[in-house]
């Protein structure tokens, strides 16, 4: 059986939900909060071919064509572009994530895309694709069948009907990637390493170094709102590895401020557990006018010898609720704030209203981001 609930009945729903209570104490593993200085992902590009696509590929741009000379001039075969034709070839940029410590000979995903006038890649085989970072230098090769998650159907001549679904133009290959280079990285410097937090807050840094010095003590000092910096303990300087996955592993309590995110493009609201309404008064009502045009016909009497006309006719109506003013007292926590906001029986985008006039007045004692 299904139950339905009401629309402010499923909105109160998602701020409870979204927003654990403070007094569960809920906390997260350091590893889930931070990420350690050093040890990033780097970003990876390559020109390439994608060749085997039936007749969907570039219509011969320069670029394309020249590609495919170069191609074939490198395996013995002079051609001139010119006198190429690339309808079953695209011409690709490929890009891909490297993760921290990739070994060479591991993989990784790519993703490519069409950089000509291709109307599909599927059926596609990507050609070895180098794929360089930042300074020019190649850390990985790509190639292989790709994945399309989209179908394009077409059809030549006047007439055809075509049929396209998702994205036929961008593909991706799962472990399409050969590492060729380790990028080098350094997460220990002077026997420090520094946890970074992913959500910048101060109190946050400074349990997560109580936290720290708790299991490692005098080990960890709150630099700012980011920065963690942890001292390596005395034993673990030639391999901190083992340091780092019992520092992880530690459990912080980790501090949100007050929040309501508003989507007003998807009539979306979630808050956080820390918001409070101020004592306010609030009344909310709704104003609809209905215009209707429509078109009446005259008739002239019996042997007047008039003729029929058609006039015009528009009805307007104005339509307003009737609401009261509701007075809501200080509520200091989301269970309460959503249960009030719910009693004005308030649709949600109304309600977003409403919560932009608690914050205009001061009432909303919580930061309002509007997507």
């Amino acid at each position: 059986m299904i139950r339905r609930f009401p629309i402010p009945v499923l909105v109160a729903l998602v701020l409870a939900l979204a927003a654990p209570r403070e007094s569960q104490g809920a906390a997260a593993r350091v590893k889930d909060l931070t990420t350690i200085a050093g040890a990033r992902d780097n970003q990876l590009v390559g020109y390439g071919l994608v060749t085997g696509i039936a007749g969907d590929g570039d219509k011969n741009p320069v670029y394309t064509l020249q590609t495919v000379a170069n191609l074939l001039q490198r395996h013995g075969i002079t051609v001139p572009a010119a006198t190429l034709s690339s309808k079953n070839v695209a011409a690709v940029i490929v890009t891909a994530d490297i993760p921290a410590f990739k070994k060479p000979g591991s993989r990784i995903d790519v993703t490519i895309s069409s950089l000509g006038d291709a109307k599909t890649l599927q059926g596609g085989i990507l050609l070895q694709t180098p794929l360089m970072g930042a300074d020019g230098a190649v850390y990985a090769v790509a190639q292989g069948a790709m994945s399309i998650g989209g179908v394009f159907g077409g059809s030549e001549g006047g007439g055809g009907a075509t049929v396209q679904k998702n994205h036929p133009t961008t593909a991706q290959i799962i472990g399409g990637a050969l590492v060729e280079r380790e990028i080098p990285m350094a997460i220990v410097s002077d026997q420090h390493l520094e946890l970074l937090l992913r959500e910048p807050d101060f109190t946050s840094a400074a349990r997560l170094a109580v936290s720290v010095n708790a299991a490692f003590p005098g080990s960890a000092v709150a630099i700012d709102s980011t920065t963690v910096r942890v001292r390596v303990p005395e034993g673990h300087e030639a391999s901190p590895v083992d340091f780092i996955a019992r520092l992880e592993s530690l459990e912080v309590q980790a501090d949100a401020p007050a929040r309501i995110i508003i989507n007003e493009r998807t009539g979306t609201i979630v808050a956080s557990s820390r918001i409070a309404i101020s004592s306010c008064a609030v009344s909310h009502g709704n104003l609809t006018i209905t215009i209707a045009s429509n078109l009446d016909a005259s008739q002239p009497g019996p042997l007047s010898g008039g003729q029929t006309v058609v006039t015009p006719s528009t009805q307007t109506a104005v339509n307003e609720e009737k609401s009261s003013l509701v007075a809501l007292p200080e509520m200091p926590t989301i269970e309460k704030v959503a249960a009030a906001l719910n009693s004005l029986g308030v649709t949600p985008r109304d309600m977003m209203a409403i919560v932009q006039a608690m914050k205009q007045a001061g009432a909303l004692q919580a930061e309002l981001v509007l997507r």
